[in-house]
């Protein structure tokens, strides 16, 4: 992805209240499940994560896009934003 598409697709997650949320017990396959389904039908989602260590919450952030294979758009203290594309729906994207 170019500037432009990270920053409108930043611009689009402003709004967006965290649809999944990892809570201080770290990851479990539900949460995994739930982050699936939801990024295969909205594209872009915002999650929580309530790590308390930094290098943790960042080590989990990498993985979850990997896992999930998803883009990470933006990473903001304890929540971060990830994109994928589902080509079932209309691009977020403009060109």
């Amino acid at each position: 992805m170019d500037k432009s598409q990270i920053k409108q697709l930043k611009a689009l997650a402003h709004k967006l209240k965290p649809i999944v949320t990892v809570g201080q017990h770290g990851m479990k396959d539900s949460i995994n499940d739930e982050l699936a389904i939801a990024i295969d039908f909205h594209q872009l989602v915002k999650v929580k994560i309530n790590v308390g260590d930094r290098d943790v919450r960042d080590a989990l952030v990498d993985e979850l896009a990997k896992t999930h294979k998803a883009e990470l758009v933006q990473k903001i203290g304890n929540v971060a934003v990830f994109y994928k594309r589902n080509f079932d729906k209309d691009n977020l994207l403009k060109k």
